[in-house]
């Protein structure tokens, strides 16, 4: 057994980011993580045409800013690259294949007893800690729905967390169900390999390009969100008129004040809406019925067949499965009880981190308030 100040569980950007802020406090830690690498969502899994959404300025953790001479939008390599400059720089030395199997609080100690198991070796190490942070990501387990029919498909199902390049499906008719970001990248790249690509747009989206989302996120630093919510959507829709007549429709909402009550982010064009607007890539402004060998059934009464579903349907945590005692922060869906932006910090010394919805901004602002509230508590106990 091995006692420690803080036990961090993932080593994620969110776990790694809560590391350098740990150690700039000299506070004592460890990093388990379950796989052999850090950020291993962005090395094993993102797919190969990834760039980040948001503009660099925006996605750098805490004490080292992306420099100036960075690209505007960083390439999933060139992420992976500061990733690893990040780790050098603070000293981060993360646990790897530890897999957490359960974290309880005692509260006759007032710590927590955390057991992970060493796959490598096959044995299981206990930790006891002060502090337990959760950073395991809001993207830990893909989301497939219980869709009728669909054990009995006989083409091939993916979620898009294993998607990593189309070149396999050239030719082949491909249904894309998802129409957030990951979605509609995913399509543009099925239609750029020649496959035959339709998308399922169910619900009401904003769409923006990067650019413009950009300038949006400078304007919040003056200007209320009201406000930049009515000068993106005037832009957005001059740049892309309207796109009903293709089965898109705009929320009534804007886009950053969806984003801050609900976590919902803008469709952030990569060239998908040109397709859409070509007849390239064919939009179903439907809901799937039922899935009968390779046919899919929708409610718009449209029937086809595909030799290829791609599930863009988002993720779900799993901390809930290992953390026994999770109602001190989180809810029974694993995600934080509290409302932003009290949702970082729970009770008997559990903190969650990069569960807010806003991306790797959200990270960093999660990680330096983690670390100031427990470097406060050991200071002033």
């Amino acid at each position: 057994m091995e006692e420690v100040t803080v036990v961090i569980v993932g080593a994620g950007p969110s776990g790694l980011a809560i590391s350098a802020c740990l150690s700039y406090n000299s506070i004592s830690h460890i990093i388990l993580e379950k796989e052999d690498c850090s950020a291993s969502l962005w090395r094993k899994n993102a797919y190969d045409r990834v760039y980040l959404h948001l503009a660099s300025e925006f996605c750098c953790l805490p004490l080292m800013p992306h420099p100036p001479s960075a690209p505007t939008f960083l390439s999933k390599a060139d992420f992976i690259q500061y990733i690893d400059t990040y780790i050098a720089r603070f000293n981060i030395n993360p646990l790897y294949c530890h897999l957490v199997q359960s974290a309880v609080y005692d509260e006759v100690g007032n710590k927590w007893r955390v057991e992970a198991k060493n796959t490598q070796e096959g044995t299981v190490e206990v930790y006891v800690a002060k502090f337990l942070v959760i950073a395991t990501g809001e993207n830990s387990e893909g989301y497939i729905p219980d869709v009728p029919g669909l054990g009995s498909f006989e083409g091939e199902t993916v979620h898009s967390k294993y998607y990593k390049s189309c070149s396999k499906y050239e030719s082949k008719e491909v249904l894309v169900v998802g129409c957030g970001n990951s979605g509609m990248e995913i399509a543009y790249d099925l239609h750029e390999w020649g496959a035959s690509t339709s998308i399922v747009i169910r619900n009401p989206v904003h769409v923006l390009t990067k650019e413009l989302t950009h300038q949006g996120m400078r304007m919040l630093k003056h200007l209320s969100v009201h406000v930049v919510d009515i000068i993106v959507t005037f832009l957005s829709n001059m740049k892309y008129g309207d796109l009903s007549k293709y089965g898109i429709y705009r929320p009534k909402k804007g886009l950053f004040y969806l984003k801050s009550v609900a976590g919902r982010s803008p469709v952030l064009d990569v060239g998908t809406i040109e397709k859409i607007k070509e007849g390239a890539i064919k939009v179903i402004p439907s809901h799937i019925v039922r899935i009968e060998n390779k046919k899919v059934m929708f409610g718009n009464n449209v029937e086809k067949e595909f030799d290829v579903i791609v599930f863009a349907t988002g993720y779900r945590s799993v901390a809930n499965t290992w953390l026994k005692d999770y109602k001190y922060a989180l809810n029974d869906e694993g995600l934080p009880k509290n409302d932003f932006p009290s949702h970082w910090k729970g009770d008997c010394g559990l903190y969650c981190a990069g569960l807010s919805r806003r991306g790797l901004f959200g990270v960093k602002m999660d990680a330096e308030d983690i670390a100031d509230d427990i470097n406060q508590t050991l200071t002033f106990p």
